[in-house]
């Protein structure tokens, strides 16, 4: 799909009256961050200018492939045509996602109906409270640190409720190739490379002072420290770079920032 057809797909989406405006939108970028793992990319300049602002969906490809952010549904052709490029949506067979929330499953039964054999995986809170009556198709529950076995790949579903926001937040944990899928966490401004070694803590901090996005809990920094216990490879994040290096004290620094704003609100 060239430059034209995604831009006349993007006023298409903003004329529907979904998700963010995307007048300026011009094509989804796809990047593979790790053998098998791919990076599907909306910039978007409107949201939080001058820097603007990206939302990402991530591909596992396995035996049975696996979809983690539906993304709004606006940008569904964006990222379906963008996604059809790697491999044929039929093939889809999981889809995931941090937390109900329109950038997080918008599109969810846009992809379950261009993927038939598709279906649906979150945390039991999830399904229980939102995904039975939302989804087209019946989701599957998982528990908190169960794993599905993917083909060449296996997740494992992490409950992290209120972190950072929803009741039903979770993330995933690809075990082979050791990629956190940490949805909201890390969120930062800008267009940077598909996958950075450099720090994007500072970015991060910077994003949740200007947005003040996430629930300050006294479980939200152990909550972040158990992540950064897997030592992951690198981390998906949602909005901006994907980071490879020292995971681990990302999130461990992530995790002494929100305790300290969190002692603050309380003093």
């Amino acid at each position: 799909m060239g430059q034209d057809d995604n831009a006349e797909h993007a006023r298409l989406g903003e004329k529907q009256g979904r998700g963010p405006k995307m007048e300026k939108v011009m094509k989804t970028d796809v990047a593979e961050i790790t053998e098998g793992i791919w990076r599907f990319s909306t910039y978007i300049p409107d949201i939080a200018p001058p820097l603007g602002f990206t939302f990402n969906q991530f591909l596992v490809d396995a035996d049975e492939p696996f979809l983690f952010h539906c993304g709004p549904r606006a940008m569904f052709p964006l990222v379906s045509a963008a996604f059809a490029g790697v491999m044929p949506l039929d093939r889809l067979r999981w889809i995931s996602f941090g937390h109900v929330e329109s950038d997080e499953c918008g599109a969810m039964n846009l992809w379950l109906a261009a993927a038939p054999n598709a279906q649906v995986v979150h945390g039991q809170t999830a399904c229980m409270v939102s995904l039975n009556d939302l989804a087209d198709r019946p989701p599957r529950p998982l528990a908190h640190g169960e794993t599905l076995d993917l083909g060449r790949r296996r997740i494992r579903w992490l409950d992290t409720p209120h972190v950072p926001h929803g009741w039903e937040a979770g993330v995933v944990y690809e075990e082979t190739t050791k990629t956190l899928f940490c949805g909201d966490l890390f969120t930062h401004l800008g267009n940077g490379p598909a996958l950075t070694r450099g720090s994007i803590l500072e970015p991060a901090i910077g994003a949740e002072e200007a947005f003040q996005a996430s629930a300050l809990t006294p479980s939200t920094a152990p909550t972040i420290r158990m992540l950064a216990a897997l030592s992951p490879a690198r981390l998906a994040v949602m909005h901006g770079s994907s980071f490879e290096g020292d995971c681990a004290g990302e999130l461990l620094g992530l995790a002494d920032y929100y305790e300290k704003a969190h002692a603050a609100k309380g003093a």
